[in-house]
C-alpha cells in the first residue's frame, strides 16, 4: 500500500503515469532527452501551448491534490482569482452633507462627523461648534479602496490632466517673451541703422545675424545643461534625486567604441568608466582619451588625494579638523603645513652642513687617496724586513690604544668567560677594578671551589630531610596535650556512630522515629568528627571515601 501511494504521488497524481513498467519508463527518459535536444516536439499543455522541455519535473510535475491528468504548468501561475482591485482615486474636497445643528459624537470643534477633534484641520475656533452650534461644517467624503500592487506604486494615480494647462501656459508666455525681445531688438538695430551718419556701414545682414545671436543668448540657458541627467531616489516612483553629469560631447566617439577588442581595456557600463588605456600603442599626441587613472593620478586629483590624506591624519592626531565640513579649513592647514614642511628640510639641512660640511662643494679627492694607491715603491727581504723604502704606517682609530690602568698589563675587553668581558692579566669581569695579577687568579679559583663544595654538601643534606616528629591535633584544634588519653575502644564506637549520622544526612530515610538526642560531648567524639571531617584543601579528598 505504501508503495502504490509513493508511485501515485511521484507520478502527479495521474494513475496513468503511476505504473510504468521499466521499458516505459526508459522510453520517457529518451523522449525527455530528445525534446530537450530538439529532435522531438515539445509537450503540449491543455490550452495547446508548449513546455518548454528544460523546466525541472520537481517544477512541471503538478501536486498530487490537483488531480491533473494532462500536463500543465498552471498550478505554476496564479490561479486564485484577483479580488475587486479599483484604478479610481479619492475625490478631494468632496462634501456629502451639512448639518444644521450639532450632532453627537461630531467634531467638538468643526461639527463634522466624519473626524473628532484631534484630527479636525480647521482652525481652532474660540467657541467650538459643539458649544455655540454655528457654522457647522459639512461632513467630507470617505472613501476606501482596495488597490493592487501597482495601483499602490503609482506616480500618477489620482492626477488631474487638467493641471497640465498650467505647464503649457508657462511655456506658451516664455515663447511669447522671447519673440517679443527679438522684435524689440530689431527695432533697436533699424533705428540705429537711420540714425548712424553712414547707413551703408551697417547692413541688413549684419542685423538679422547680431538678432540671431541675441536670440542665441536668450536660449543659451537650455543649451548649459545639455549633459544634465536628472535622476529621482528613494521617492515613490525609484530612481534618485542627483544630478550625474556625462561630459562627453555628443559628437566625439564612446571610450568603449576606441578599441573594439574584446581584450582590450574593460569597459564598466554601471559607472561609464573604463580604467585602462584603450589604445596602449597610439600616438600619445593623437590620442585624447588615456583612461579614467591617467586622469585620477594626474593634475588636481593627485592633490585633491593628499589632502584628503592629510586631513585624515590629522584628525587621528587630535586636530578638529574635517574635510566635507570644513574644507577651506582643511585646505588652509594642508598650505600651512607643507610650508612648515619645507622649512624644517631647510632647517635640518643647514644644521648638517654645519655640522658635517659639503663634501660636494670642496675640492675632489685624488684617485690615489680613494683608491689607496701610491707611486711610492718598498722592497722587502726574505725574512719580511724593508729593504729599501719606507714602511706603510697603519691609521689610528680615534680612540686610545694601548694604555694601561690601575696595574693592568692589558686593556678591557681581552678576557672572555660566561658572557662577561674582562681582564685576562687577573681575569676580573669588573671594568676599572685594580689589578691582583697572579695571587688574584688563584685566590678567585680558591673562592670558586669553596663555593662549589659548600653547594654540594648543600644539595646532600637536602636529599636526605631529618625525620620530622609526628604531631596529633587535639580535639579543640590545637596541639595534643601530653595528659590527654583516649580509649580505644570508646574511640571506634564514636568513629561508627560518626558513620551512621552521615548516612542519615544523606538520606532522610534511615532516620529512626525515635530518636533520643544526647548533649554531652566526649573527647571520643571530637577526635572521630575530626578524623571523619571533610578537608577541601586535600589534594587527595575525592579518593578517601
Amino acid at each position: 500500500l505504501c508503495r502504490w501511494v509513493l508511485k501515485f504521488i511521484c507520478g502527479g497524481g495521474n494513475l496513468v503515469g503511476a505504473f510504468k513498467s521499466r521499458e516505459d519508463h526508459r522510453k520517457q527518459i529518451e523522449l525527455e532527452e530528445a525534446r530537450k535536444a530538439g529532435l522531438a516536439p515539445a509537450e503540449v499543455d491543455e490550452d495547446g501551448k508548449e513546455i518548454n522541455p528544460h523546466i525541472p519535473q520537481y517544477m512541471s510535475s503538478a501536486p498530487w491534490y490537483l488531480n491533473a491528468e494532462k500536463p500543465s504548468l498552471k498550478h505554476q501561475r496564479k490561479w486564485k482569482s484577483d479580488p475587486n482591485y479599483t484604478k479610481s482615486w479619492y475625490d478631494r474636497g468632496a462634501k456629502v452633507f451639512q448639518a444644521e445643528k450639532y450632532r453627537k459624537g461630531a467634531c467638538q470643534n468643526c461639527g463634522a462627523m466624519t473626524h473628532d477633534a484631534k484630527a479636525c484641520m480647521d482652525r481652532p475656533r474660540k467657541i467650538g461648534a459643539k458649544w455655540n452650534n454655528k457654522h457647522i461644517a459639512p461632513d467630507e467624503k470617505i472613501e476606501t479602496f482596495e488597490l493592487d500592487y501597482d495601483g499602490k506604486r503609482d506616480r500618477w494615480n489620482g492626477y488631474d490632466p487638467a493641471n497640465y494647462a498650467l505647464v503649457v501656459a508657462r511655456y506658451e508666455a516664455r515663447d511669447a517673451a522671447r519673440s517679443r525681445y527679438v522684435k524689440e531688438e530689431q527695432l533697436k538695430k533699424l533705428e540705429e541703422k537711420n540714425n548712424s551718419e553712414n547707413p551703408e556701414e551697417v547692413s541688413d545682414e549684419d542685423i538679422d545675424d547680431d538678432v540671431r545671436v541675441d536670440e542665441a543668448k536668450v536660449d543659451e540657458s537650455k543649451q548649459m545643461d545639455f549633459a544634465k541627467v536628472e535622476k529621482r531616489v528613494r521617492t515613490t516612483g525609484g530612481g534618485s534625486t542627483g544630478t550625474v553629469r556625462n561630459l562627453r560631447i555628443r559628437e566625439d566617439t564612446a571610450k568603449y567604441l576606441l578599441n573594439l577588442d574584446v581584450n582590450s581595456a574593460y569597459y564598466d557600463p554601471k559607472t561609464r568608466s573604463m580604467r585602462e588605456d584603450p589604445l596602449p600603442d597610439a600616438d600619445p599626441n593623437e590620442k585624447f582619451y588615456l583612461g579614467d587613472n591617467q586622469y585620477r593620478n594626474s593634475g588636481q586629483a593627485e592633490e585633491f588625494k593628499q589632502l584628503n590624506i592629510h586631513s585624515w591624519e590629522a584628525f587621528d592626531k587630535g586636530q578638529d579638523i574635517h574635510m566635507q565640513a570644513a574644507p577651506s579649513q582643511a585646505e588652509l592647514l594642508y598650505k600651512n603645513f607643507k610650508v612648515n614642511k619645507e622649512k624644517l628640510k631647510t632647517q635640518t639641512k643647514d644644521q648638517m652642513l654645519e655640522k658635517y660640511g659639503n663634501a660636494a662643494s670642496q675640492d675632489e679627492i685624488p684617485k690615489e687617496l680613494l683608491l689607496g694607491q701610491s707611486e711610492s715603491q718598498v722592497e722587502y727581504d726574505r725574512a719580511g724586513r724593508i729593504i729599501k723604502g719606507q714602511e706603510v704606517v697603519l691609521p689610528k682609530s680615534k680612540y686610545e690604544e694601548d694604555i694601561y690602568i690601575n696595574n693592568h698589563t692589558s686593556v678591557w675587553g681581552s678576557w672572555w668567560k660566561d658572557h662577561q668581558w674582562g681582564y685576562k692579566c687577573c681575569r676580573q669581569t669588573v671594568r676599572n677594578s685594580y689589578c691582583t695579577g697572579a695571587a688574584g687568579i688563584k685566590a678567585a679559583e680558591a673562592a670558586t671551589d669553596l663555593m662549589k663544595a659548600n653547594i654540594a654538601r648543600k644539595e646532600a643534606d637536602d636529599e636526605l630531610p631529618a625525620p620530622a616528629e609526628e604531631k596529633r591535633m587535639a580535639t579543640w584544634g590545637t596541639e595534643v596535650p601530653d595528659d590527654l588519653v583516649l580509649d580505644e575502644k570508646l574511640l571506634a564506637e564514636a568513629l561508627k556512630k560518626e558513620d551512621q549520622r552521615k548516612r542519615e544526612e544523606k538520606d532522610e530515610r534511615k532516620r529512626k522515629y525515635n530518636v533520643k538526642w544526647n548533649d554531652e560531648v566526649t573527647a571520643e567524639d571530637m577526635e572521630a568528627y575530626r578524623m571523619k571531617k571533610v578537608h577541601h584543601d586535600d589534594p587527595m579528598k575525592d579518593f578517601l571515601h
